[in-house]
């Protein structure tokens, strides 16, 4: 059984290779691309093969582009750093999808999906066999968190999430920010706050802020392929996103 990896950071590549060796699977894996670009040429010139390992953000933009493009067969194990693409990566014949750092057992469980889902010959059954993985995923169908009641003095006060501009983290504390700039605090960590929030409307920008489209005034390119953000109300800091979720914000923004 053939594999290819589409990966654009050499260690991770060589580590994946390592566990799927290690998994006694049968499966070999054939190359490593590590671009968009390198995979147009890729496909171009190669059988399609048996299964592809591929990581989503990649250094020329977002890989769901390769799979769009190229009219593909070979179901695809995405392996990523972040969680929002999960239903995207489905929509695209994705079988799986591995948060890094890739735990071994998490591996040989997705390539044992695999082998289960592609055992009928029938065309019709794997893709209904996908449809409901697809709609087995805790996320499909989810109820987002569309108010938050907050303390104001002696009142508590429900906030719509359209009148909501950003949440940031200071001192282990974190803030909710309207677009009139009037603050409160919030009982939820900004990591509970991903997981409650529409992902249509919100983002997390980095380690201390999470952000709403209608927030976002202007956008900067920065060195070393990272982004500057102008959000309204004007933060206390200087507010960047970091090269690798680049790709993930410009696609968000575009909707």
């Amino acid at each position: 059984m053939k594999a290819l990896i589409i990966e654009d950071e050499y260690p991770a590549a060589e580590r994946l290779t390592k566990l799927i060796q290690k998994a006694g699977t049968g499966i070999e894996v054939t190359d490593v691309i590590g671009s968009i670009e390198a995979a147009r040429g890729w496909f171009a010139t190669h059988k399609a093969p048996d299964l592809i390992f591929s990581d989503i953000q990649l250094s020329d933009g977002l890989s769901f582009v390769i799979f769009e493009e190229i009219p593909l067969k070979s179901p695809i194990i995405f392996t990523t750093s972040y969680d929002e693409y999960a239903i995207k990566a489905f929509k695209v014949k994705s079988i799986d999808y591995l948060l890094k750092p890739i735990k071994p057992q998490e591996l040989t469980a997705a390539i044992e999906k695999y082998r289960a889902l592609t055992g009928s010959h029938s065309p019709q059954e794997y893709g209904l066999k996908i449809q409901s993985l697809l709609d087995s995923l805790p996320m499909a169908g989810r109820k987002f968190k569309t108010r938050f009641l907050v303390k104001q003095q002696e009142q508590l006060v429900p906030i719509h999430q359209h009148e909501i501009a950003y949440f940031f983290t200071t001192n282990e504390l974190v803030c909710l920010v309207r677009h009139d700039n009037r603050q409160f605090l919030v009982d939820y960590t900004l990591e509970e706050l991903e997981k409650l929030l529409d992902t249509a409307h919100f983002f997390r920008l980095n380690r201390q802020y999470i952000a709403a489209l209608s927030a976002v005034k202007n956008i900067h390119t920065y060195f070393n392929g990272k982004l500057k953000l102008e959000l309204h109300p004007e933060p206390m800091q200087e507010i960047l996103i970091s090269r690798e979720k680049a790709p993930a914000f410009k696609e968000w923004v575009e909707g």
